[in-house]
């Protein structure tokens, strides 16, 4: 039978740990969310906010955001929630149900999961 010292112990204890941290440093981040995307989670929240060519996540319900700038997407998640948007780049995704997107500028690809599920949702180029 191997005789166990501390010291072993702890060569083992440490090897681990730098394991560990190996392949938590070599994991890729999930994608999502990036640097400069704006979130508003909350019941009747108001804003106006600059988009900053992000993207703008609304979730919850009764929200009103005013999107200055130009943003490069627009995602809304809950109920009830309005976004009036200067310009969106890329796309407007949104789920859930009596939701309101108006957008005055840009060529977005609108995706409406709610509608796909017989919710109202309003998705207008004013």
């Amino acid at each position: 039978m191997a005789k166990v010292t501390v010291q072993t112990i702890l060569r083992s204890a440490v090897a681990c740990a730098a394991v560990v941290a190996a392949a938590m440093a070599s994991a890729a981040a999930p994608a999502g969310a990036e640097n400069g995307d704006t979130h508003i989670t909350g019941q009747g929240v108001e804003q106006t906010l600059d988009c900053n060519n992000a993207t703008l996540f609304v979730t919850g319900t009764g929200n009103t955001i005013n999107a200055k700038g130009s943003c490069w997407g627009v995602a809304l998640q809950g109920s009830s929630n309005i976004v009036i948007a200067d310009n969106v780049v890329n796309d407007i995704t949104v789920y859930g149900y009596d939701q309101t997107v108006i957008y005055h500028s840009g060529d977005p690809a609108v995706i409406d999961r709610g509608r796909e599920l017989g919710m109202a949702n309003r998705i207008n180029r004013a």
